[in-house]
């Protein structure tokens, strides 16, 4: 593997994959408030009327009113089921659609400013102690937490690209005191298999030494000591994800507990989700479970549980610039520790900007510490039409492709329980199916420890 002479990171220009508009799975809603309304008095009006025929029309009416606001983005298959659904089952429909109105109240806090992103993202900047954290019962009334020490061996300069999020681009920001959240849509929520688990990875039995109901890992790991962090720099790709249910992502794991219903995890990289977003951007991602993905955690700030403190990052919005093959190649810096003083788990992005804390109260294992650390690659199999998907992992290319063409991790490290940071000594590699996806790793004295990975799913050697 050839490390060529400018192994740091390089600014290419933006990625002319953002540059498309966003595909038949997305649509925009063009009634004016003003037509909305109209639409409204004059359903309202039909509906009285009707109402003295027969007391089921009204709901058929109002089922109506209901679809022509709300614009479906499925796949062509999820489409046609829906509308069967709508044209057999309206009260079904309608109950749905409830539930759904609920749960955005819910996720979607008043915003003092709202930001339009290029990708077409709304950015609401919602005050900070008003974000999602504070339904939860232990966080109520409080404020988010001040800055904690930094680990040993850390010296950030607390600068961050400008430009590295698309919704940055407009030239705008959240003012003090504000942090930006990506607002959720009713579309967001009607994509996903399940409106309940809604920001939540799939329920599944995990296993470190073997995919799992799909789920496909090429990984560097560390075991068999305790950690209170890790750190790593990852190369951002735009890889293709073959269908709407799965994604393909690049992260951290920080670990404790058991492989069983007890697995306590906090996981911080990008992700491309079709399901959860609606596009294929590469995103910026957190994630979080205290049992194995069963009933607690979810993607973001979707559920009570991460304090977000940063006014210019948004989790869950596009990254920009990415990497291109034989080309530039543009990574950002994760850093996750757990604060001496308080027990919190902190994610810094970039040079020492802070983005906000784990509170140490969601964990029962994490609570100490970490049993391991995981960095790597992830997609997800559903062996489309009998065959292993074509979702691509990283770059979509091999490991052995090296430098500018397959995707990396590098200078990865551990926090001890000094709050040191310090290099591993003892990194694993493994890959689940080396024919789809694999991993190589290295050591040399500008990457620290680093290994490439990846691969393009399906081909001749992954039939």
């Amino acid at each position: 593997m050839d490390l060529l002479g400018g192994v740091s990171s390089t600014r290419i220009p933006r990625n002319k994959f953002f540059e498309h508009t966003r595909g038949q799975n997305q649509c925009t809603q063009t009634q004016t408030d003003s037509a909305e309304e109209t639409s409204r008095r004059d359903f309202s009006n039909m509906a009285a009327s009707w109402s003295k025929i027969s007391p089921i029309i009204p709901i058929f009416v109002c089922f109506l009113l209901v679809s022509t606001l709300v614009c479906p983005a499925h796949s062509s298959a999820p489409s046609e089921d829906r509308a069967a659904n709508r044209t057999f089952r309206p009260e079904e429909e309608l109950k749905k659609l409830q539930v759904i109105r609920s749960r955005l109240r819910k996720i979607n806090k008043p915003a003092v400013k709202t930001i339009q992103s290029p990708d077409g993202d709304l950015m609401d900047c919602v005050v900070s102690h008003l974000q999602p954290a504070f339904d939860h019962p232990l966080l109520k009334g409080q404020k988010p937490l001040d800055p904690p020490e930094r680990p040993n061996g850390h010296n950030p300069t607390g600068m961050v690209e400008e430009d590295f999020q698309l919704w940055s681009m407009s030239g705008e920001s959240c003012p003090e005191g504000t942090i930006p959240i990506r607002r959720t849509s009713e579309q967001d929520m009607l994509r996903a298999k399940s409106v309940q688990r809604f920001g939540r990875k799939p329920r599944r039995r995990v296993r470190r030494d073997s995919s799992s109901n799909g789920h496909e890992h090429a990984v560097g790991y560390v075991s068999g000591d305790q950690y209170y962090g890790a750190k790593a720099s990852i190369n951002v790709w735009a890889p293709r994800v073959a269908n709407q249910y799965e994604f393909s992502l690049s992260q951290m794991w920080v670990i404790s507990g058991s492989f069983g219903d007890d697995l306590n995890t906090i996981e911080a990289g990008w992700q491309v989700s079709p399901e959860l977003y609606g596009d294929n951007y590469p995103r910026f991602f957190t994630y979080w479970t205290t049992d194995a993905y069963q009933a607690t955690g979810c993607y973001n700030l979707l559920c009570s549980g991460f304090v977000q403190t940063n006014n210019r990052i948004a989790i869950g919005a596009a990254i920009s610039p990415t990497s291109s093959y034989n080309g530039g190649q543009f990574d950002i810096s994760l850093l996750v520790w757990k604060d001496p003083k308080h027990g919190n788990w902190w994610l810094e992005f970039g040079s020492g900007v802070l983005v906000g804390y784990w509170p140490s109260f969601l964990f029962t294992h994490l609570r100490d510490h970490a049993s391991m650390v995981q960095f790597g690659g992830e997609v997800v199999n559903s062996r489309p039409s009998g065959f292993h998907t074509s979702t691509q992992m990283g770059s979509g290319h091999f490991a052995g492709e090296g430098f500018g063409k397959a995707s990396y991790f590098r200078n990865l490290q551990v926090v001890d329980w000094d709050n040191s940071l310090i290099p591993l000594s003892n990194l694993r590699v493994l890959a689940d199916h080396t024919n789809c996806y694999d991993i190589q790793g290295g050591i040399n004295n500008v990457w620290g420890n680093y290994f490439y990975y990846g691969g393009p799913g399906r081909s001749v050697r992954c039939p």
